[in-house]
Order: C-alpha cells, then sequence, then structure tokens
C-alpha cells in the first residue's frame, strides 16, 4: 500500500481553539479522523505528524524521502519565510501539496507570498479542512 505523510507545521495543533473566525471550530483531531479516512478511501496509509518546531518538519520531511509516496504539508507561518523547509521539500522525489486552511491571499500582505509552493506539485488554500482533503485527493492522481 502507497502510504503519504500529512505535515501540520506550526500553531496547527490549536485549530479550533486558535482565531476561530479564520480557521474554524473543528478540532485538529477531528480534521485528522477525517484526513486518514480519505487517505484510506484513495487506498492510502497515512501518518500524520504536526511540529511547532522547524527542525523536526526538516527531519520529518528528511525521513519521508525513504517511507513515504507523496507528502501533504502545512507549513503554518513557515510557509513565507523557511528556506530550510523549501530545500527539504527540494529534495524529495515523491510529489509534495501545500495546504493551507484560510484563503492566505484575502489576509495580511506577507501571507501570499510562499517560498515553499515553487517545489510543491501544486497549493491549496482557503477550503478549511477540505484543503487536506483535496490535497490527499490531488495524491491520489499524481502518485498512480
Amino acid at each position: 500500500m502507497k502510504k503519504i505523510l500529512v505535515i501540520h507545521g506550526p500553531n496547527i495543533n490549536l485549530t479550533g481553539v486558535r482565531q476561530t473566525d479564520i480557521y474554524g471550530r473543528e478540532g485538529i483531531e477531528s480534521i485528522n479522523r477525517q484526513i486518514v479516512s480519505r487517505a484510506q478511501e484513495c487506498s492510502f496509509e497515512c501518518e500524520v505528524f504536526q511540529s511547532n518546531h522547524e527542525g523536526a518538519i526538516i527531519d520529518k520531511l528528511h525521513e519521508a524521502r525513504e517511507t513515504c509516496d507523496g507528502v501533504v504539508i502545512n507549513a503554518g507561518a513557515y510557509t513565507h519565510y523557511s528556506y530550510a523547509i523549501r530545500d527539504a521539500i527540494a529534495l524529495l522525489t515523491i510529489p509534495c501539496v501545500e495546504v493551507h486552511l484560510s484563503n492566505v491571499y484575502a489576509r495580511d500582505e506577507f501571507r501570499a507570498k510562499s517560498v515553499i509552493a515553487p517545489v510543491c506539485a501544486g497549493s491549496i488554500a482557503g477550503f478549511g479542512k477540505y484543503s487536506y482533503l483535496l490535497a490527499v485527493s490531488a495524491l491520489q492522481s499524481l502518485i498512480q
């Protein structure tokens, strides 16, 4: 069975609690269950990982090079300035899809710039939890 990795970056662990007007009231555990369920529907094994630490995210991306067939990443604020995460994604020989719960283009100006987008297969933003579910579906077509 093909395996995918879903990475949640900083503060995503507080989804459902922080800025509910932007990110919604549904907690990350509920969203994770739906991601795993969608992955299973696509015949994927799915590992979900969350960290508030840049180095831990980079280590997980390095590990994914050997253990996974695709990656979905919500790098949170690291999206806008982490060249280290960008470089780790660029090392992948598997597809990586960038996701965001909110529409980053309708928010603060700095959020419209992603340093990781150029090394990802695509980006999905603004659909709440469905951004993740759409990304899993996208991986299904990219990995087959």
